[in-house]
């Protein structure tokens, strides 16, 4: 089975997280709630999952595995920060 590249599952599981939050600052913007479930789907595609929370999840599992998967000095996905 493919396995997307950390760093496209870290980009999106980046612009996901700033899309929540300018969600949660306009709640009454509907521009910015439709970003954030583009942004969503997005992630549920690329990790297989049907809900949002799983595929986050699974992103995050996804970047630790690729992390420990590393050798030393090769450039991988940063720690996760909210």
């Amino acid at each position: 089975m493919l396995s997307p590249h950390w760093y496209v599952v870290h980009e999106l599981l980046s612009l996901l997280r700033s899309r929540e939050r300018r969600a949660a600052r306009s709640p009454l913007d509907s521009g910015a709630r439709q970003a954030r479930d583009d942004a969503a789907y997005t992630l549920c595609v690329l990790m297989g999952e049907r809900s949002v929370a799983a595929a986050v999840e699974a992103a995050e599992r996804h970047l630790a595995r690729c992390r420990r998967a590393a050798p030393p000095g090769v450039a991988t996905a940063p720690h996760r920060t909210r």
